[in-house]
């Protein structure tokens, strides 16, 4: 019965960690383009989207050519 019950605890679990995981993916781009933005095209005009862009896209949200200026 515990045994059970640990089972059926770990597979509810595992849609949570699912979501702290790609939280965690999101934020990470989200702080690496600040930085980026900082360090490489200061002068360009950008309004950071917000985080739940991130979450949704989990990709650089850094303009074209960005980086490579």
């Amino acid at each position: 019965m515990t045994s059970t019950l640990l089972l059926f605890s770990l597979a509810a679990a595992a849609p949570e960690c699912d979501d702290l995981k790609r939280d965690m993916q999101a934020l990470e781009i989200f702080l690496q383009d600040q930085e980026d933005h900082k360090n490489h095209c200061p002068k360009t005009k950008w309004e950071q989207p917000d985080i739940s862009v991130y979450k949704e896209k989990l990709k650089s949200q850094l303009p074209k050519g960005c980086k490579d200026a």
